[in-house]
This record gives structure tokens, C-alpha cells and sequence, in this order.
């Protein structure tokens, strides 16, 4: 038997083969139930009876294009064919037909009307949002998004929503696992199933927008405006979607999970919710001690600042590292409160005024006495309180 030798053409090829197919063998990916499916080529599964219509929309849409592309194009092709010079055909000697006028006049005037009013019944639907059941207001930041529920059942309830830290890390060693990839976040928007919930959305600093394909729903998230829209989902899941405008070098690293459940399940939900509130609502008057506000500032560094500043403090690329900062050693501890609360570097640095003023207080002492910097500096919710006015 001959051997083929590696350096050969043939050796070459062989391996690049075996690479090709145990890279394919690495990224394999199943559909993801309320995500993206492999291979998929038409509209995702609706979710909601919006997103159901769309679909139909699309359908007779396309069906009714392509039949009128087969019968004109049908139509020129018999005629070119049919009645070419070639056959001692020749050219009519009129010039005009009030007849053929008006029927390439009406003919595609009414199929115009058609076409639109069909769709003119979704479109219309798309734009109710009253008689909400719940509002929730979506901000898009760079590059996260927060949610407050204004009104409805979980009224009061807020929070952020960011990449899974893990799914960075993946991202950033080149190694992609699992049918979720770049789309896990640590907390999902949860909602009741078949509720009308009402999205209203805006920005802090440019343009996001926000967007789960299976419930029919993309809105643009505009700093200084007001937009809204509405879903009623008609099956419990879980339910993703990403910012869906190009909103800066984190464009892609900016999910949108929905978890849609039962009544039953979002009471409890809604219960534990208010439970973590009401223990998070510390007296800003309290004075904390060192070991404490590290404690509860490494809980808070961990769920909001390592996805860019990483978990060790040293920052990536254009993200600034933390250890050795001259900001985070300076002993004017104001210069640091206010880089969390207005943000810094038009919005690549965002403000991070959504968390409470004992979590701001106990970051910021996190970051002063972890990894190489030993400031023994500490910063009090009194601080935060102030620096806000």
C-alpha cells in the first residue's frame, strides 16, 4: 500500500480534510427553541398572533409577486418567441389602445388596494398598545439593557440585563459552545403568558433596538424619544432576540431574553422579585465596614463589570483596565463615583446610575482594594447620595 507523504499535495489536502471536519464536528448546533434554528431560511416559528400574520403576510405576498412575475414574463417570452421577424412576423401599426391603457392601469391598481389592505389590518394592530395588561419600560445602553415595569402586576420591578459572563469569555478565547451562544444573559425579562405587555422603549446614549423575531416585535430604542409596542405571547418558553441596530464595537454582545410563563409562575416570580428589592433597598445612611462593602461590591463587579472589565480587573482592547487605574487609586474617591454615574468616553464607559447607592458604593471599594490595588480606601452610599445631587 502507498503512503501519501504529508508535505505531499494529496497530504495536504487530506489534512485540511480531517481539519475542516473536526472544526464542523466542534460547532455543531442543534435549533434553539425561541432562537435561531440551523439552517433556517424563513421567518422563525410565531409566538404570538402578530408575528403569525406577518408570516401569512409574507407568504401571500411572495405567492402573489411570483405569480404575477410568471404571467408577465410568461406573457413576453411567448410573444418574443411567437411572433419574431425570424417567422415573417411584423409589428402591429397602431399606436395607441384606450383598452390595453386601462388595463395595465386598473389591473395593478387593484392588485396595489389588495396587497394593502391585507396588510393594512396587522399593521394597524401592530400600533395598538392600549389596555395594556403590563408596561415595562426597554432603555438600551452601551451595551445592555434595563428594564423597569411601570405598570401592571410587578410594578416597581427593575433591573439590568447583560451578557452571561461566560458567553464573553467564550467569545473572547475563540470557542463557541452551546445552542445559546452570545445570547445567555444573567437575568431574562420574564412576563405572563397570553397578557398584553406593552414595551416601551428608549436610550441613554445612541441608537439600539429591540427585537424578538417570534413575537413579530422590532422597536427602535432612540435617546431623548419615546417609542412603544406591545406582544402577547400565546406560549410559555424562553424567547431571544438582539439589538438589531448597530450600536457600537459591542453591537454583538447585546442579547435580549424573554421568559414567558405562566400566571402562577410569574406571581412567584413577581414575589421573589420584590423580595430582592426590598433586601437590596439598604439605609444610605448606614455605615458599612471594609470587608463588607468588598463582599457585596465583588457580587455587583461580578454581574455588571466583568463582561468588559473582566473578572481579573485587566480590561480588553479599547476597555480600560481597572487594576492599576489612577482613577480607581486616587484618593479622590469622587472622580470615580462620578465616572459610574454619567459615564465617561461618550458612552463607551456607560452610566450606571440604575444601581442603588450601596451597590455603586460597594463597586467602587471592590475595585480599590482588589487585585494589585491595596487603597484600604472605602466609600460609603453617603458618598453616592451626594456626588447625585
Amino acid at each position: 500500500m502507498t503512503k501519501t507523504a504529508p508535505g505531499s499535495l494529496a497530504g495536504r489536502a487530506g489534512l485540511f480534510a480531517a481539519a475542516l471536519l473536526a472544526s464542523s464536528a466542534a460547532l455543531a448546533v442543534n435549533d434553539l427553541p425561541g432562537g435561531p434554528a440551523v439552517n433556517q431560511m424563513g421567518y422563525a416559528r410565531p409566538a404570538t398572533q402578530i408575528a403569525a400574520q406577518m408570516d401569512w403576510l409574507h407568504t401571500m405576498m411572495m405567492v402573489i409577486c411570483s405569480a404575477i412575475f410568471v404571467a408577465v414574463f410568461g406573457v413576453m417570452f411567448y410573444s418574443i418567441l411567437k411572433h419574431r421577424k425570424s417567422r415573417g412576423h411584423k409589428p402591429a401599426d397602431f399606436h395607441e389602445s384606450v383598452g390595453v391603457e386601462i388595463a395595465w392601469t386598473v389591473v395593478p391598481f387593484i392588485i396595489v388596494v389588495g396587497m394593502g389592505a391585507m396588510a393594512t389590518k396587522t399593521v394597524v394592530a401592530q400600533k395598538d398598545t392600549t389596555n395594556a395588561d403590563i408596561t415595562i419600560k426597554a432603555t438600551g445602553y452601551q451595551w445592555k439593557w434595563g428594564y423597569d415595569y411601570l405598570k401592571g402586576e410587578g410594578e416597581g420591578i427593575s433591573f439590568l440585563q447583560t451578557l452571561d459572563v461566560n458567553q464573553r469569555a467564550m467569545s473572547d478565547a475563540g470557542k463557541p459552545e452551546g445552542d445559546d451562544y452570545l445570547l445567555k444573559v444573567d437575568n431574562p425579562l420574564v412576563v405572563p403568558v397570553n397578557k398584553k405587555v406593552r414595551i416601551i422603549t428608549t436610550a441613554s446614549d445612541v441608537i439600539h433596538s429591540w427585537m424578538i423575531p417570534q413575537f413579530g416585535v422590532k422597536q427602535d430604542a432612540i435617546p431623548g424619544f419615546v417609542r412603544d409596542t406591545w406582544f402577547r405571547a400565546d406560549k410559555t418558553g424562553d424567547f431571544y432576540g438582539q439589538c438589531a441596530e448597530l450600536c457600537g464595537k459591542e453591537h454583538a454582545y447585546m442579547p435580549i431574553h424573554v421568559k414567558v410563563v405562566s400566571d402562577a409562575e410569574y406571581t412567584a416570580w413577581v414575589d421573589a422579585e420584590k423580595k430582592k428589592l426590598a433586601a437590596r433597598a439598604d439605609d444610605p445612611k448606614k455605615e458599612w465596614k471594609l470587608p463588607d462593602l468588598i463582599a457585596r461590591g465583588a457580587k455587583v463587579y461580578a454581574a455588571n463589570c466583568a463582561v468588559c472589565h473582566q473578572p481579573n480587573g485587566k480590561g480588553a482592547g479599547p476597555i480600560k483596565p481597572l487594576d492599576g487605574s489612577a482613577v480607581v487609586l486616587d484618593a479622590d474617591k469622587g472622580r470615580q463615583i462620578a465616572v459610574l454615574l454619567n459615564g465617561q468616553n461618550n458612552g463607551a464607559m456607560p452610566s450606571w446610575k440604575a444601581l442603588s447607592d450601596t451597590e455603586i458604593a460597594a463597586v467602587i471599594t471592590y475595585t480599590k482594594n482588589s487585585w494589585s490595588n491595596h487603597t484600604d480606601q472605602i466609600v460609603q452610599p453617603a458618598d453616592v447620595v451626594a456626588a447625585r445631587k
